[in-house]
Order: C-alpha cells, then sequence, then structure tokens
C-alpha cells in the first residue's frame, strides 16, 4: 500500500501520527520552500520525532513561492480567487487523482454516493474564471450524480426555483452548494419550501454583500427554504480536503485532516480546547505540496473534535511567521 493509500485509510490517532511523521520527512527534503523555512526556524527535520515538533508553514507562501514536494510537472495548478489587483494563491497539484480521492471520500463519509442525490450548485463568482479547487469538486459531483436536474444555475434563480420545485415534488434526495451572498440574493426573491433539501454554503460574500455573522447568515437561510439546518464547508486553495459542518457551523474533519489552534501573538504556542486563535491545518492529502499549513482563519476547538471559524485577521496581525514571504 503506497502513502496515499495508507493516507485515506487512516483509522485511528497512531495511523494518523505515523503519517504525519513520513509525509514531513519527505516534504522536509523535498519541498525546497519548506526545508528553508525549518532552516530559517533552526529546525533540524531529523529531530522531529512528534507531530506536536512539526513547524506550519505560513499560508501566505502560496502567494510568493511554487510550494512543491513532487519530482514531475503540476497535473493541475489551482488559483484562489483573490480581490482586483491582489496576488493569487497557487497550488501546484502533482497528481488530480489524489484530490478527486479525497474530496470523494470525505463527501461519501459524510453524505453518501454522490448518485444517491441530485447536486445543485449557486457558484458564479466561482464557476466565471479558470483554476477553482471548489468548481473542480463540484463538477466531478455533477457529473457522479444520476438526476438530469444536476448542474450549475449561475445568475438564473427561476430555473433553480423550477428545479428545487420539481426535486421536491418527485421526493428526490438534493444537495444545494451554494456561495453565500448567492444563496441569500436567490433566497430573498426566490425562497423555495422545501424541508428535506439539503442547503450548503461554502462561505464568502466575495465583496457584493456586507459581511455578516454565521448566525445571521444561517438563520436567514434557514427561513429562505424551510430548513431545520444550514451546512457549510471548510476548504480552500492551500488544501487538498474539506471539513464539513452539519450544523451550528461546526466543521468535523475527515481521518487525514486535522486541526490544532495556535496563540495569535507567538505561532509557535497552541491553544487549548475552547480557545479562540489562529488555525492550523495538517492535510495529509497535501502529500506533493506542504500538508502543514498556518492559516490566517481564527477559530477553536471543541471537546467532540469539532472546530468553529470565527473570521479572519489581516497580515498586521501575524508575528512571527513572516520569513521568506516577500
Amino acid at each position: 500500500m503506497d502513502l496515499a493509500d495508507r493516507i485515506f485509510a487512516i483509522k485511528s490517532i497512531s495511523d494518523f501520527n505515523r503519517a504525519c511523521l513520513e509525509v514531513f520527512a519527505l516534504q522536509a527534503s523535498r519541498c525546497a520552500v519548506y526545508a528553508d523555512y525549518l532552516s530559517l526556524l533552526g529546525v533540524a527535520p531529523e529531530v522531529v520525532q512528534s507531530v506536536a515538533a512539526i513547524p506550519f508553514l505560513p499560508i501566505e507562501f502560496f502567494k510568493h513561492h511554487r510550494v512543491y514536494s513532487a519530482d514531475r510537472d503540476a497535473e493541475v495548478v489551482f488559483s484562489s480567487s483573490g480581490t482586483t489587483g491582489s496576488v493569487q494563491s497557487k497550488h501546484y497539484v502533482a497528481d488530480a487523482a489524489i484530490y478527486r480521492q479525497s474530496f470523494r471520500t470525505a463527501f461519501e463519509q459524510f453524505y453518501g454516493q454522490p448518485h444517491d442525490r441530485a447536486v445543485l450548485a449557486l457558484l458564479p463568482s466561482y464557476s466565471e474564471r479558470e483554476g477553482s479547487s471548489l468548481i473542480y469538486m463540484v463538477d466531478d459531483l455533477i457529473r457522479q450524480s444520476d438526476h438530469p436536474q444536476s448542474g450549475y444555475f449561475l445568475y438564473d434563480h427561476g430555473a433553480l426555483r423550477d428545479a428545487l420545485l420539481e426535486l421536491k415534488a418527485r421526493d428526490v434526495p438534493t444537495l444545494l452548494i451554494g456561495v453565500t451572498y448567492a444563496l441569500l440574493d436567490f433566497v430573498e426573491t426566490h425562497g423555495v419550501d422545501f424541508p428535506g433539501l439539503t442547503v450548503m454554503e461554502t462561505g464568502g460574500m466575495k465583496g457584493r454583500r456586507r459581511e455578516m455573522i454565521r448566525e445571521e447568515v444561517h438563520e436567514r437561510l434557514r427561513k429562505g427554504f424551510n430548513v431545520e439546518q444550514i451546512h457549510s464547508e471548510y476548504g480552500m486553495t492551500e488544501l487538498l480536503s474539506q471539513a464539513y459542518a452539519a450544523r451550528d457551523g461546526r466543521f468535523l474533519p475527515p481521518p487525514w485532516m486535522k486541526i490544532l489552534i495556535r496563540d495569535t501573538n507567538d505561532p509557535f504556542s497552541g491553544l487549548g480546547i475552547g480557545k479562540t486563535g489562529a488555525v492550523n491545518v495538517i492535510d495529509l492529502a497535501n502529500i506533493h505540496s506542504c500538508a502543514f499549513i498556518a492559516t490566517q482563519d481564527l477559530g477553536k476547538m471543541h471537546d467532540d473534535g469539532t472546530f468553529e471559524v470565527l473570521g479572519r485577521f489581516d497580515q498586521s496581525d501575524i508575528r512571527g511567521c513572516n520569513l521568506l514571504i516577500q
């Protein structure tokens, strides 16, 4: 069984820890940017014997450097949306099959087989550009779905409403995945009473609407679709795995992904359960880039293994994480 297969077969903490150390050793030797970062930190890879000792690479490196651990050309390059004039993050993916295995396995673990439901997407800001890892995933889920209504709706809210009403009438299990601002736009003009619908928001106003707290967003969407809960997806360009929240914005990662919380003023110090800090992600699906990422999200862990994302902090708030960033 190769490393990728072992990563997606993780069943225990010991499995996860062994895979972490193996991936770390590989990336410390093959990823030039990460190796330089470790050197500047004074961390000798051979002395790292525990997951707790592994340094996390600031996510900003994906904007300014080629974070890559493979010895072959990338099959696909994902890029962040960004705002006009901003620098995009780029994620060079050596083996797109690993990404497909990651999101397919995680989706099936949380929601079952895609062919058992209709998959509808309201992702206009993502659909209108190249290089979106979210669109790559949703494309695949739509292809796997056996329902003719599955697909993208962009700005055609009337067609989306009609599709939802038909699926409700036929009692078809249905997933609607959408960027937050587009879902809000839809329910304000074309609300649908569909209690059995799974509504998944991917976050983001993309400058289209004022920023709102999660509770306000979810309350509006619950009322607009007459559903009990709003689901959420946590993912990003720099990761090849997603965590999902079935209620209350509390995300659960798949077994090969782990969230840790760090002190925003001391990025090398971790925080315990219930403490708010910056989010570190271990994503072992990032075998060929870097699996250990210090994000700019704020969050906290809960004692049941779930985590919340509470917002973001800007570059000026980062302390001690700016080595090599230029």
